[in-house]
């Protein structure tokens, strides 16, 4: 038995030494298999992208893997590309770029359950390659109706009826009814907008812009609105500071007892003199006061002013919305007021107003045409209430078009690379997409091109212009214009009474006037 145990022993150690070098083998084989494997994938996909076997996923939706709105192709010169694209892109209408169909199948009605409801008044002149773009980014931030009070170019019967046929829109003509009615306003017997009166150009303005805010208040109430903002259609609402790019969430986190929500505006900051479509061609932007440190704000002062009067171009004191209510009125056109209380008021510290000043070279001479003011420096302090806008009319209405040019590029034109990087690093400046991205997408989805096909389709020629000759009648001619210095002349005597009743009970102050950020020198802040 012993010799029997002795003898197997070599067997069964022979047979658990083979087992065990066949598993290091298969183990061994197993490791080279998965070292090779990747290495071999990975230099499988080298030598495919090197030979330009393999396709970026991101440059198969591009015809052009640069064009993303505010960037050009490296090596290029963005003006001429521009131009040489111009006759083939239609403002309103689809370029030859690949769209982006984000909005295709939106419904951009007012009819919408959604809360709050917030309403834009605008006091505008300006066409459809401008009202469309503003009207439909709004739209897509949470706005549903539109009180439009047009004159001029938005007036004329090819702009305002594609106007009329948005949803949620309401086009409101200067017409002889109108001015009747804005002349029997109590605004004319009170004293918040007296300084006012009376005066061309820029003041007119202020004052038929808050006469506009009065009415508008009254149809939003009607229209159950639960907020209002006085904007022009050269700025766009930045709804930033919510959980989602949307001024609706923004205004409901908005506590309860808060009446009024200033946004402090951003000026455009253009790189280029030949913009032809600022809301997608501009992205730099200039930080208000209000959301920078004091020390940024006034230790880059002289650099970010570039040696004109203001810290900006134009305004610098935002606009704002009011929650409707009892007793609101405007406070001329940045502000509101209650007749009655003084209103609870916030400031937002990231949502802001992008204000789009002078963009265009063509808008030094078209400021220059709606004002008849001598070009002189006693004149323009009648017309304009800002520096910048008094020095711009004068050089439109006194130089050539070359010195015009000239002038508009030291001012206006940030063309300083380095200048720009510097104050983009310490936070003067900023770039903003979104907007451009939104209004890109719009375009491209054909919705501006759409809504003016719709307008001419759905009235008949015969409607059309019988359209045209009723809504005609319905104006002021060009000769019999009521100016707004005329209104309100003839004092009415029960008005007066009212206002006296209410002034026992609650004073208030003059209205707000764009107003410029800080200066330097008035805070005695040295550097």
């Amino acid at each position: 038995m012993a010799g029997l145990h002795s003898s197997s022993r070599p067997s069964s150690s022979s047979s658990l030494s083979s087992f065990s070098s066949s598993h290091q083998s298969f183990t061994s084989r197993l490791l080279l298999l998965l070292t090779i494997l990747p290495l071999a994938l990975a230099l499988l996909a080298f030598v495919l992208q090197w030979r330009g076997g393999l396709t970026d996923p991101i440059s198969r939706w591009s015809t052009d893997p640069f064009q993303f709105p505010g960037m050009d192709n490296p090596g290029s010169n963005p003006g001429s590309d521009r131009r040489s694209n111009s006759g083939c892109v239609d403002t309103l209408g689809r370029s030859k770029s690949p769209a982006f169909p984000y909005f295709k199948g939106w419904e951009f009605d007012a009819g919408s359950d959604l809360t709050p409801k917030i309403c834009i008044i605008s006091s505008t002149s300006a066409g459809l390659e401008q009202t469309l773009p503003w009207i439909f980014y709004h739209k897509v931030i949470g706005v549903s109706t539109f009180f439009l009070f047009v004159e001029g170019k938005a007036a004329s019967p090819n702009v305002s009826k594609v106007l009329e046929s948005i949803p949620g829109v309401k086009v409101i003509y200067r017409t002889k009814e109108l001015e009747e009615q804005q002349a029997k306003s109590r605004i004319w017997n009170e004293t918040w907008l007296a300084s006012f009166f009376y005066k061309p150009c820029n003041y007119e303005l202020f004052v038929k812009q808050s006469l506009n805010m009065e009415m508008s208040i009254v149809m939003a109430r009607d229209a159950g609105m639960d907020w209002i903002i006085h904007l022009d259609t050269d700025e766009l609402i930045h709804p930033v500071g919510a959980r989602e790019y949307s001024l609706r969430q923004l205004l409901s986190g908005v506590p309860g007892n808060v009446d009024m929500v200033v946004f402090p505006n951003y000026e455009s900051s253009v790189e280029q003199d030949d913009v032809k479509e600022p809301f997608t061609e501009v992205s730099m932007f200039k930080k208000n006061y209000d959301h920078l440190p004091k020390e940024v704000y006034f230790g880059n002062y002289k650099a970010a002013t570039r040696g004109n009067p203001n810290y900006f171009l134009t305004y610098g004191n935002g606009k704002s919305a009011a929650r409707i209510q009892d007793h609101l009125r405007p406070n001329g056109a940045h502000r509101w007021h209650n007749y009655m209380k003084t209103p609870n008021e916030i400031k937002l510290d990231e949502a802001a107003v992008l204000h789009y000043t002078y963009p265009k070279f063509s808008d030094l001479t078209s400021r220059r045409d709606r004002c008849g003011c001598k070009p002189t420096k006693d004149d323009v302090k009648r017309c304009f209430m800002l520096e910048f806008d008094r020095a711009a009319f004068i050089i439109a209405s006194t130089a050539t078009e070359e010195e015009m040019l000239r002038w508009y590029r030291e001012h206006v034109v940030w063309t300083d690379k380095e200048l720009n990087l510097k104050l983009l690093r310490r936070g003067i400046l900023t770039r903003i997409y979104a907007p451009m991205v939104i209004i890109q997408g719009l375009r491209e989805s054909d919705i501006f091109a759409s809504v003016i096909q719709s307008a001419q389709t759905t009235i008949s020629k015969g409607k059309f212009s019988l359209s045209l000759e009723s809504s005609n009648s319905s104006r002021v001619d060009e000769s019999g214009i009521i100016s707004s210095r005329k209104i309100g002349v003839k004092e009415s005597t029960a008005t007066a009474r009212r206002i006296m009743e209410i002034s026992e009970n609650f004073s208030y102050g003059s209205a707000i006037p764009p107003l410029s950020p800080p200066v330097l020198h008035d805070l005695h802040i040295g550097i």
